[in-house]
């Protein structure tokens, strides 16, 4: 059986999709309420859907974020970027007082923010998650 925990943002997860859905609504009912005689060029309808493109995207990044401890290493997806770091080669997790998130320090000195780890989803569960993966570090 292995042992396996995923961490995930709370609040920022949240928004990033409320505001991904509000933006769509909002979009929906502006084109329905524009009169008749207001219409778009196919330039200004595609480069408006490349904004709106562009921004779900970036939202959709924020969402996906995730942190997996499991029994070879540290998962961490922030945005559309993957760190797989295995256990031996981290140094530690640090994490200031005030700080947004915690940082995943490697042997080599390289440092990978764990943005799944929000402090303002609550400066306990913050606490709680990187005292859970500094105990999993071997010594």
């Amino acid at each position: 059986m292995s042992d396996l925990r995923t961490f995930r943002p709370g609040g920022a997860r949240i928004v990033a999709y409320a505001v991904a859905v509000i933006m769509l609504v909002l979009t929906a009912v502006i084109a329905f309420a524009l009169p008749d005689e207001i219409y778009f060029t196919t330039a200004e309808t595609i480069t408006l859907w490349i904004i709106i493109g562009a921004v779900l995207v970036l939202l959709h990044g924020i969402g996906r974020s995730v942190v997996v401890a499991g029994e070879e290493g540290v998962e961490v997806v922030n945005g559309y970027r993957r760190h797989d770091v295995s256990w031996h080669e981290i140094k530690g997790f640090a994490m200031n007082e005030g700080a947004p998130w915690p940082t995943l320090v490697t042997t080599d000195d390289d440092r990978v923010m764990l943005f799944a780890i929000q402090g303002s989803d609550g400066g306990k569960y913050a606490r709680e998650a990187v005292a859970y993966l500094r105990a999993r570090v071997p010594r």
